[in-house]
């Protein structure tokens, strides 16, 4: 049976409509996006098939461009979910970047959570502020493998001078969902350090990204 042809209270883009985003599940909003389904699978069982093989939404949110191949799911609709995420990771960016300052490092925890959490490789990205701890901007510097990613100084150094930054904090995941700092990430943590006073940049934290609440090094007392 077509989603049109359910009670009208129940399909998905109705409900949506009269009784708000908030009452539909996962699936139910991403089949809202697909728009139809595909021969003998209605659009929400299309939406959790697509949910069970990304491990979730956060997943999907984590790598937009890595949406799941799921038959059914052509180009065109492909184009709206990664659309559709794209903006959604922009609206938490502009959220960041919408803060009068960061009175503490970890409020940013929550963006870099969603933007890092359930990635399959690491990523490091740095946040930059300015002298009263304002986002200037938040980059991806380096990419690597599921099991570390090579970090350069002189990279760092020149991105913190492009955005003019008189701080930083950093983030990386753990691909593995261990957010604990490891011996690697306490040294390239001590070496960025050095490397920055030299211009006058201080490191406010070091976030370690995995299954539950980011791990701050500055909590730790590790910086």
């Amino acid at each position: 049976m077509s989603i049109q042809q359910w009670p009208e209270g129940e399909r998905p883009r109705e409900r949506l409509l009269s009784q708000g985003a908030a009452h539909l599940t996962d699936a139910e909003l991403i089949a809202v996006l697909l728009g139809n389904g595909t021969v003998g699978q209605d659009a929400v069982g299309l939406a959790r098939s697509l949910l069970s093989k990304a491990g979730g939404v956060s997943r999907l949110l984590a790598d937009p461009q890595n949406v799941p191949r799921v038959v059914g799911v052509g180009p065109a609709k492909r184009a709206r979910l990664i659309a559709t995420l794209e903006l959604a990771r922009r609206a938490l960016a502009e959220r960041l970047l919408d803060l009068p300052a960061l009175a503490n490092p970890r409020e940013s925890a929550a963006y870099l959570s969603a933007r890092l959490r359930h990635l399959p490789y690491e990523v490091f990205v740095c946040l930059f502020l300015d002298n009263r701890n304002r986002v200037l901007a938040c980059d991806e510097l380096f990419r690597g493998t599921v099991d570390g990613a090579s970090v350069y100084p002189r990279e760092v150094v020149r991105a913190c001078l492009k955005h003019n930054a008189s701080a930083v904090i950093f983030a990386h995941n753990h691909p593995s969902g261990v957010a604990e700092p490891s011996e690697a990430d306490r040294d390239i943590t001590e070496v960025l350090g050095q490397a920055l006073a030299l211009i006058d940049v201080r490191v406010l934290d070091h976030l370690i990204v995995g299954e539950g609440e980011p791990v701050s090094m500055a909590l730790r007392g590790l910086l």
